[in-house]
């Protein structure tokens, strides 16, 4: 879950769901607190007209007959009597008031007043008796009379839902509001995630195919730009192979005049150290044509048997006289350059030979990759140029100089087979001693 919220989908989700959320909330809370005002002025406005109503009635009959209707009225569950001047006590209801003036005349003495509830009045209907206020309402009639009304609580609130009907409510918004977010965040972060994807396969294959400029713009312009960058550096790449490969070809005649030339010199000791010395400049020269060759070739990607590859290799360097031996299988195949695996392999066969005096191979299948351990009987190298030792034509003076062979970019091309199928190569030393080459491929 951490992992999640750490990425931008995470965070975009997050972002969306708290967003929405909150305006929600929001939202509720203002359109709660409009309904109830609209309900107070409805109710108000009930009040006024039924006061009004009670007032036309008495001052239509005779003052003899108030008595009788005032028992009516107490009756009907309004607590009404006739007094005489005196102040309503309680919250001063100015809105009612206003309304009660305009409908009875600016003239007439009027007073409002929200105040709790007196103990006639029938407060049943309402959801918490110990809160209900009433409207009570002081009004002199036009014999200077005063009439004082005190109106039941209105119950024609809109029935609430219950807990847990809000509760099955809200579950059923956010449930809806994550799908809509996650929906949302999978197609903001989708173009993310390819581009992610493709520059880890460009890093792999220079010549993977280009991305499919489709989307919105921004994303359109993207990916137009990695197919750009992609094509500058597949030409520069080949451009540079093709440079070393017409160096390497052009220096080949020279080279071998000199070769012949060099036959001809009386000294032999003279002519063996020069001889060697042209050797050596002809080896690294091919070599770096090689170096250069590991990064783009355009060997055909095909699906092999692994455990054959690696029992073919160890055959042939048994025939050629070398201490190798394997242990285990993998039982995988696996989609790659056969000759750049190969390639690979046996520079780490070479090198723990040449190195170590033998390789010890052991093969084994691992969750996702397939994994090759080659160790040879060598004093190992130091931790800290377990790292360096990849850099090309890098060598250690104590344990790889020139005199052993090699130029030092064997371990080199082999990261770069590694790396460009999706592996990895590593270096470590033993617990039990020597140089131990792990090789990991993953399982396409």
């Amino acid at each position: 879950m951490g992992a999640f919220f750490n990425s931008m989908a995470g965070r975009v989700f997050a972002i969306l769901v708290a967003g929405i959320l909150a305006s929600a909330a929001l939202t509720l809370f203002l359109a709660n607190h409009e309904r109830h005002q609209f309900l107070d002025h409805v109710r108000t406005f009930h009040a006024a007209e039924r006061v009004v109503q009670i007032v036309g009635l008495l001052e239509a009959a005779p003052a003899q007959a108030w008595p009788q209707m005032i028992v009516a009225l107490n009756r009907n569950g309004v607590v009404a009597e006739i007094s005489g001047a005196g102040h309503t006590a309680g919250i001063s209801d100015p809105w009612l008031t206003s309304r009660l003036k305009e409908r009875l005349g600016i003239g007439r003495q009027v007073e409002a007043t929200n105040s709790p509830c007196l103990p006639q009045v029938d407060t049943t209907a309402s959801a918490s008796n110990a809160s209900v206020l009433c409207h009570s309402v002081s009004i002199v009639l036009k014999g200077g009379s005063t009439l004082r009304l005190s109106l039941p609580p209105q119950t024609d609130r809109p029935a609430t839902q219950t807990m847990p009907h809000l509760v099955l409510y809200g579950l059923a918004f956010a449930a809806s509001l994550g799908v809509l977010a996650y929906l949302v965040t999978r197609m903001v972060t989708r173009p993310l995630r390819l581009l992610a994807w493709a520059a880890t396969g460009l890093g792999n294959n220079i010549d993977r195919p280009a991305l499919i400029e489709s989307g919105p713009a921004e994303v359109r312009e993207a990916a137009s730009a990695f197919n750009l960058m992609q094509a500058r550096l597949r030409s520069f790449i080949r451009e540079r192979t093709q440079m070393l490969a017409a160096i390497t070809h052009d220096l080949q005649t020279p080279l071998t005049r000199l070769r012949l030339r060099l036959e001809k010199v009386q000294d032999s000791e003279l002519r063996g150290r020069l001889t060697g010395d042209l050797s050596s400049m002809q080896e690294m020269v091919r070599d770096g044509l090689e170096l250069a060759r590991s990064l783009d070739s355009g060997e055909a990607v095909q699906r092999m048997d692994f455990d054959s590859l690696l029992n073919s290799l160890c055959d042939d360097a048994v025939e050629a006289g070398q201490d190798v031996s394997l242990e285990g299988e993998t039982g995988a195949s696996v989609t790659a350059q056969p000759g750049a695996i190969r390639r690979c392999l046996t520079n780490l066969i070479d090198n723990a030979v040449k190195y170590g005096g033998y390789a010890r191979l052991s093969a084994r299948r691992g969750e996702s990759p397939v994994i090759v351990r080659v160790r040879d009987g060598g004093p190992g190298i130091p931790e800290s140029q377990l790292g360096a030792v990849f850099a090309p034509f890098f060598r250690l003076e104590s344990s790889r100089s020139r005199e052993t062979g090699g130029t030092g970019i064997g371990l080199t091309i082999a990261r770069n087979i590694a790396e460009k199928h999706g592996g990895a190569l590593y270096l470590r030393n033993h617990p039990q001693g020597g140089l131990e080459a792990v090789l990991e491929l993953p399982l396409t």
